[in-house]
């Protein structure tokens, strides 16, 4: 499934154009901060398995004023070539492929 690209950004990493979406509004486990903030990556031209990254961060806009950092593209970048290395391949069909990187995430209580 593609990303919508309303919403998205592009980025280019190691010379390969893609792009991402962080969702606007927080799922209810995000807007109570019991779960950390999520966004997909897809390469940009050719449609193929999209990247779902988890960080170990509230989502920005969550419902009890939790500090949220935005996702910056350095850290999208990071996430990317991450994946890459763990064998996520953006051109071929597939499944989403998840990439964890929550450790360290503290919900709220």
């Amino acid at each position: 499934m593609a990303l919508a690209k309303k919403g998205s950004r592009l980025i280019t990493v190691d010379g390969t154009a893609y792009r991402w979406r962080l969702r606007g509004r927080p799922t209810y486990d995000q807007g109570l901060v019991q779960s950390p903030v999520t966004y997909a990556v897809e390469h940009a031209e050719t449609s193929g398995t999209t990247l779902v990254i988890t960080t170990n961060q509230p989502h920005p806009s969550n419902w009890l004023g939790t500090h949220g950092n935005p996702i910056l593209p350095a850290q999208v970048a990071d996430g990317i070539r991450t994946a890459v290395t763990a064998g996520w391949t953006p051109k071929s069909p597939g499944p989403p492929f998840h990439l964890d990187q929550s450790a360290g995430f503290v919900p709220f209580h």
